[in-house]
């Protein structure tokens, strides 16, 4: 059976804010992404870095995956970003606005360089209009690569299009780039929802996501982590009904048929299949509260 690490809610915090890295110990996200990117100005970088790995060396973060997202290899800090990250052993490293493989490269040379990488993974976003036409080659460059996270702000300036509520402008890309990850195995993240006051347009996006079969979102504010744990997550019926359908299955399975029927309707493999991924990610969100 396949391990599986909920990624339902990826919590940004902007590392030069020490108060929220303190915060974020206790928010219920199954992650936290230590962010030395976007949220950080120029004059507090260094801050930032510090702050990060010293959060991370602290610990108290339970079991939720840490993750520290580093400046783009076009500015003078992504050097120094990996440095301080490794210092803190995180899960992962996220490298901003992927598009060539070669970036990707680069990163797992700099990692060889300064040693103590075993076991930290890539994450990718993947946010501009080359990274989406370059999918497949992002997908394959490196076995350290785990997961992709989507940003859909930085596409849409780049398309020159709107933000609209059900993200019309953006689908292909949505659609292609989580039809490439499942084709090689990488989870998925959808991107933020930018207003977080607006809770009734996040349920509505996180249910799109869930629908389309992201694995997760990432977020901009705790108040967004309770709707996507419960958005990305089987219910308690989902739940009893898959655990019904894998015993139904062995039990058809048992007598020598390679179906079975259950409240009408057929049961086959790969509903069992489904069933049982449903199961284990139930059991994984069970565990990371205890």
């Amino acid at each position: 059976m396949t391990e599986f690490r909920p990624c339902r809610s990826m919590l940004f915090m902007p590392a030069s804010n020490a108060r929220a890295l303190e915060k974020a110990r206790d928010i219920p996200s199954d992650g936290v992404i230590f962010d030395l990117e976007d949220a950080v100005a120029p004059e507090a970088k260094a801050v930032a870095r510090q702050q990060a790995a010293d959060a991370l060396k602290a610990g108290g973060y339970g079991k939720r995956l840490r993750v520290v997202r580093i400046n783009g290899l076009d500015t003078p800090w992504w050097r120094e970003d990996l440095a301080a990250a490794l210092s803190g052993k995180p899960d992962a490293v996220l490298v901003p606005k992927v598009e060539e493989a070669s970036t990707l490269s680069r990163i797992e040379e700099e990692l060889a360089w300064l040693g103590g990488a075993d076991g930290v993974e890539l994450w990718s976003m993947i946010e501009t209009p080359k990274a989406y036409l370059r999918l497949e080659e992002l997908a394959t460059v490196t076995d350290r690569q785990t997961t992709w996270v989507v940003g859909t702000n930085d596409l849409i300036k780049d398309l020159r299009a709107r933000h609209t509520k059900n993200r019309t402008p953006v689908m292909a890309a949505l659609s292609m780039a989580l039809l490439v990850a499942r084709a090689y195995g990488l989870t998925i993240l959808d991107g933020v929802y930018g207003n977080f006051k607006d809770a009734d347009g996040f349920r509505d996006e996180c249910l799109q996501a869930c629908e389309m079969g992201f694995d997760g979102k990432t977020l901009i504010h705790p108040s967004q982590v309770d709707a996507a744990n419960k958005m990305f997550a089987p219910s308690a019926d989902d739940i009893a009904l898959a655990r019904r359908m894998i015993a139904a299955f062995e039990e058809a399975k048992g007598q020598g048929a390679g179906v079975a029927v259950l409240d009408g309707s057929m049961v086959e493999e790969l509903h069992v299949e489904e069933a049982r991924r449903q199961v284990a990610m139930a059991e994984a969100i069970a565990s990371l509260a205890s």
